[in-house]
């Protein structure tokens, strides 16, 4: 076989790898308006919903397609289509939350597609927010940004029968905090979870959720350009939440003020502009959950953090899931370095990796349900000696033998599971050497500490 005979074997064995696929939209809601323009949102383009490349077109048969860029065979993608924005998102029958779509390249190059209803025309579906969630403003008034933002919040069930002060939790990605209809990847049942807690015994917060600006959303929550992603916006948005969102909420409900009750969590990108805002206003926030963040996007938020340095004492929780990738696993725990070498204590830094979790929703909504109280109303306990060689001390005057005791790694796995021996002495000496998170609970509340074995 000649060089040329084997160049174009070459050539189109690698062609033959390659798949391509149109999307064929084969029925609308007849409340489509017709002006609009349908576009595709997936992990393709950063889940953009408005992203002009990604806009379908119509075929000669007045049908609405798209024709996505070739993929090796075997590659998935997972998407969902819209008007142009996260309000106007498919929905169900009943504009009940659906799926993401999924497409695996070499499956066909040809698939048509029903969409039922829009989130916002149709549809026999109805809130799942809680009755003590709110909408503030459909339209509160950005001033930096020259924009305005749908703002939720949630009361605790005990606010309107008290004249309790309340800590204040601030979040991103408003639209998938509190309600299915209004939730575009799935919600993360924050009201469901904060009432269960309340019924209980344990102090919720009000938690404040911004919406997130649809098609501006990569450029609200970076402060720095992505050539490919945008941004670039975010000094604007975190200055609109701390010198306008955050004095409208203090004087208009019974907030704990101070930074010590006061925190800002997302998740993605809204972990990457939870992380930057807590280092920007130390003396304004003193907690941050800083779910899978999207380090990736900005490369300068490493020279940030170093330059920023710690100001104030705070916690900082950093979450990833296992299967999120290596790149996006590798950055969360160089941040944590960053942060130690920065003088971040041991009981004021948490990063952990959850085996098997993923980047979506329905992760994120688990570890807010078991990580809230951490989060927001931590109660810390002395852990003697620590670091720790054999044997850790707790207050026996404080647990009984009867309260139970969970070791955790920093990978999220449950190391130990057992009882309080006689004068709260623990033994590990079975322990590897290394960082683990001890959780005590008892029939009051949930204690944790953080201690290193030797």
């Amino acid at each position: 076989m000649n060089r040329i005979s084997i160049f174009l074997v070459i050539i189109f064995s690698c062609t033959a790898l390659i798949g391509q696929v149109t999307f064929i939209i084969s029925s609308l809601p007849e409340s489509t308006p017709s002006e609009d323009i349908i576009y595709l949102a997936g992990d393709l383009n950063s889940w953009n919903p408005g992203n002009p490349d990604f806009a379908l077109e119509k075929n000669t048969d007045e049908l609405w397609f798209i024709t996505l860029p070739g993929q090796p065979d075997g590659s998935q993608i997972e998407f969902k289509f819209t008007r142009g924005d996260w309000g106007t998102v498919e929905k169900g029958a009943n504009g009940e939350e659906i799926a993401n779509r999924e497409f695996t390249f070499g499956n066909g190059d040809t698939v048509y597609v029903e969409i039922l209803t829009w989130a916002d025309t149709g549809g026999s579906g109805s809130s799942t927010a809680a009755e003590n969630v709110f909408i503030i403003d459909e339209n509160f008034y950005i001033p930096q940004l020259d924009r305005t933002r749908r703002i939720w919040i949630y009361l605790p069930p005990d606010y309107d029968n008290s004249n309790e002060h309340y800590p204040v939790l601030y979040m991103h990605d408003g639209q998938n905090l509190f309600d299915a209809f209004t939730s575009y990847l799935g919600e993360w049942e924050i009201d469901e979870t904060l009432n269960e807690l309340a019924e209980d015994g344990y102090q919720v917060p009000i938690v404040v959720g911004i919406d997130n600006g649809g098609e501006e959303r990569m450029n609200e929550y970076n402060p720095w350009v992505n050539p490919q992603y945008g941004g670039g916006q975010g000094d604007e948005y975190i200055d609109f939440l701390v010198f306008n969102l955050k004095p409208y909420i203090d004087e208009n409900y019974r907030t704990l003020s101070g930074k010590e009750n006061t925190g800002i969590m997302g998740s993605s990108m809204g972990g990457l502009i939870s992380q930057y805002g807590a280092l920007k206003f130390q003396d304004v926030f003193s907690k941050s959950g800083i779910f899978s963040p999207a380090y990736w996007t900005a490369d300068s938020i490493w020279a940030f953090t170093n330059e920023t340095g710690k100001q104030q004492n705070m916690k900082l929780f950093q979450l990833i899931g296992g299967e999120e990738g290596s790149g996006a696993i590798d950055d969360m725990w160089a941040m944590h370095n960053v942060f130690t070498d920065l003088g971040f204590s041991e009981n004021e830094l948490f990063s952990i990796e959850v085996e098997n979790g993923q980047h979506n929703e329905a992760f994120w909504k688990e570890q807010f349900a078991n990580d809230i109280n951490e989060i927001i109303r931590s109660v810390e306990m002395e852990i003697t000696p620590n670091p720790a060689k054999n044997y850790i001390t707790l207050d026996s005057n404080k647990f009984g033998n009867n309260d139970s005791l969970e070791i955790i790694d920093m990978r999220g796995r449950k190391i130990m599971n057992l009882n309080i021996g006689d004068n709260g002495k623990v033994d590990v000496k079975g322990l590897n050497p290394g960082s683990y998170i001890l959780i005590i609970k008892t029939k009051e509340r949930t204690y944790y500490g953080k201690f290193i074995k030797i």
